[in-house]
């Protein structure tokens, strides 16, 4: 029947995969689930937009001004922030990024044309790719707006530019895809991330200390930055303003070789891929060891508690221990805070000098820590999988998880929080009682108030996730929606609170008002456990369904 069928063209794969998948679209949405998944995610997008739209209007202006004035090569800081933001970000926040399928697309008889070209297609299919194309499209009209007759060298310029970016991001994802599908790598690539991020710590130091004698250097070592694409493409449309189409000539065909240099490095990367690379990923049969069980200490840490709170506790700490991007996570917060409280801008903070004081600051800094570290609880039974049944038919209530889960994320947080203000009263210094006691029992608001959220979230949007995995990790997006906005109405609570002891002039009055609405958080949590129980019940078939597919 092979031979009867004609051949198809490239085109047309790409029109019936694009039209599988939006029927596959159309099909999911009949699920309550996934409409509801669908509206986090349109109306994150509309957040973001707002973001996209306010720098597509400063791009446009900035364009225009450059070349109004007379200096178009100014451009090439446009256009190298886009650059940096295009390859950087992506890395930052893999898991929001669109994941290319390459197993499910290989169960299709796609050429490897068609292959290749869905593969770079992915690349604009996320936001960091759609976010650098509007900046890139407003870079252009606003060079047009100022000088019409640039349009054509700013199209040109602009769509190599975008093709080089492109093929770089999908290239570098790839590569980090394969290098980190071992766990060996993985625990390489978190002990580099560590050390760098230490390191940038001394950056402050030492341009404070050598930044005089290292102009002269960094000044020979601009010119060299002329032969990289972002400078290119700014040379090339200052040329073409100048009239001056062999200079432009040179630096379109130096963006063309970039483009196509690393094109050319994604078409064997995307070849090991299309011959089944990705398909073979299981361990080579090694020898059978026999399963020397270990039985749990009875006299441990966690002794005191019950033991089915305590086997769920040890199973998260070890799954912690295994996901390397997770436990990143946890110690970015942290390193963040010190490298921000060290630089001597910093230490100002406790002087006469700055109008910003360390009782603006510290609360300040405990809201970042536990904005950041509190995301994961709201879908906490990612990496269950299969798991997750294990919940349903050991001989447990579905409370004692809840509590296990909560147990281990509150201790991380109470540890980061205990050593970012350890650090802070050292270096800053101590605020004020009224302020540092109303920022501790904020504390407990804030983090009992998310608990019972967030397991909610967790029980009704459940989204799967995998270990050692960046790209196509996104989150459901009713999940982010809810963390959002949960977060948004217990800091704005916890502002208004700190206002008010301002307003009042009592100092002592949000100690106060925070220490009754920790208890109140803390009543309303431990009512959540029986309701949240019976809930989990109810929701069983589709946790299951979500964690195990």
């Amino acid at each position: 029947m092979a031979d009867v069928a004609p051949p198809v063209g490239i085109l047309k794969q790409i029109s019936l995969i694009a039209g599988l998948r939006w029927r596959m679209l159309h099909n999911n949405l009949r699920r309550k689930q996934n409409r509801l998944d669908l509206l986090g995610l349109v109306i994150l997008g509309l957040l973001a937009s707002a973001f996209v739209m306010g720098l597509c209007f400063a791009l446009f202006e900035g364009a225009r001004n450059f070349v109004s004035s007379g200096r178009p090569t100014w451009l090439s800081l446009f256009f190298w922030a886009i650059f940096l933001w295009w390859q950087l970000f992506p890395i930052i926040v893999a898991g929001f990024g669109a994941s290319f399928e390459f197993r499910g697309m290989l169960r299709f008889p796609l050429s490897f044309g068609a292959f290749y070209t869905i593969g770079l297609a992915y690349g604009l299919a996320d936001f960091t790719g759609l976010a650098a194309v509007c900046w890139t499209i407003s870079i252009i009209l606003g060079a047009a707006a100022a000088y019409l007759a640039l349009l054509p060298a700013m199209l040109l310029v602009g769509a190599l530019f975008i093709l080089f970016n492109v093929a770089l991001e999908r290239l570098l994802g790839s590569w980090m895809e394969r290098l980190l599908a071992r766990r060996s790598t993985r625990e390489l690539f978190f002990a580099a991330f560590i050390f760098l991020m230490l390191a940038l710590q001394l950056v402050g130091p030492l341009l404070n200390r050598y930044g005089n004698s290292a102009e002269p250097w960094l000044v020979r070592a601009l010119p060299y930055f002329a032969y990289f694409p972002a400078s290119l493409a700014g040379k090339g449309v200052g040329a073409a303003a100048a009239g001056n189409y062999g200079e432009f000539a040179i630096a379109v065909a130096g963006i063309v070789s970039y483009a196509v240099f690393f094109g050319g490095l994604l078409w064997l990367r995307f070849a090991a891929q299309y011959r089944g690379e990705e398909l073979s990923e299981t361990p080579a049969p090694e020898k059978a060891i026999r399963n020397k069980a270990r039985r749990e200490s009875e006299a441990d840490a966690l002794g005191s508690l019950s033991p089915q709170v305590a086997a769920v506790i040890r199973k998260e700490i070890r799954y912690l221990l295994r996901n390397g991007f997770a436990a990143l996570l946890l110690f970015l917060p942290p390193i963040l805070v010190f490298a921000l409280i060290t630089q001597t801008t910093v230490l100002r903070f406790s002087g006469a000098k700055s109008s910003m004081s360390a009782d603006l600051f510290f609360p300040g800094l405990v809201a970042y820590i536990i904005l950041i570290l509190m995301a994961p609880a709201y879908n906490s039974f990612a990496y269950e999988n299969t798991g997750v049944q294990t919940y349903f038919t050991a001989p447990l209530q579905f409370r004692n998880v809840l509590l296990g889960k909560n147990f281990v994320q509150v201790a991380l947080v109470a540890t980061e929080l205990t050593l970012c203000i350890a650090a802070f009263c050292y270096r800053v210094g101590v605020p004020s009682p009224p302020i540092f006691a109303a920022t501790l029992a904020a504390i407990i608001f804030t983090l009992v108030g998310q608990l019972s959220i967030a397991n909610w979230s967790s029980l009704s949007f459940p989204r799967k996730l995998a270990f050692g995995q960046i790209h196509g990790q996104r989150q459901s997006g009713m999940a982010v929606l809810v963390a959002f906005g949960a977060q948004i109405l217990l800091f704005g609570i916890s502002s208004l609170v700190l206002g008010l002891g301002r307003w009042t002039g009592d100092r002592w009055l949000p100690a106060k008002a925070f220490a009754l609405l920790a208890a109140a958080a803390v009543g309303g949590y431990v009512a959540s456990l029986d309701a949240l129980t019976s809930y989990a019940e109810k929701r069983k078939e589709k946790l299951i369904e979500a964690l195990c597919r």
